[in-house]
């Protein structure tokens, strides 16, 4: 059952070629202007042993990066808006994130 009032917002973030410590810190950003906006942040950085490549491996997924958007799909169903970070136009995965948030009638909130 929904919570009534709650807001809630995914990241989407371009990652390959970054460092941890990239991804970290414009990650840190969108959670601290999404919490000025009065969201509460739901996770779509999946860094527990579970999605590890070799767990990953051992369970036969395949498709490694498709695995990590399937799954931050699956998290988009808990949300109401998705923020955008800069350069997500040019990530394969966040350009997918964004149509599923338009056709879906999130409300879409770009890092400026």
């Amino acid at each position: 059952m929904e919570e009534v009032g709650v807001l809630r917002a995914m990241i989407s973030q371009p990652m390959a070629g970054k460092t941890k410590e990239e991804i970290e810190q414009v990650r840190e950003r969108a959670i601290d202007t999404l919490k000025e906006k009065g969201y509460d942040v739901v996770n779509t950085l999946f860094t527990d042993e579970w999605y590890s490549p070799e767990k990953m491996r051992e369970r036969g997924v395949l498709v490694i990066p498709l695995c990590f958007l399937a799954k931050s799909l699956e998290n988009m169903t808990l949300c109401n808006a998705a923020y955008f970070c800069k350069g997500w136009e040019k990530a394969r995965g966040c350009r997918i994130e964004h149509e599923a948030a338009k056709q879906y009638g999130l409300e879409i909130i770009y890092e400026e």
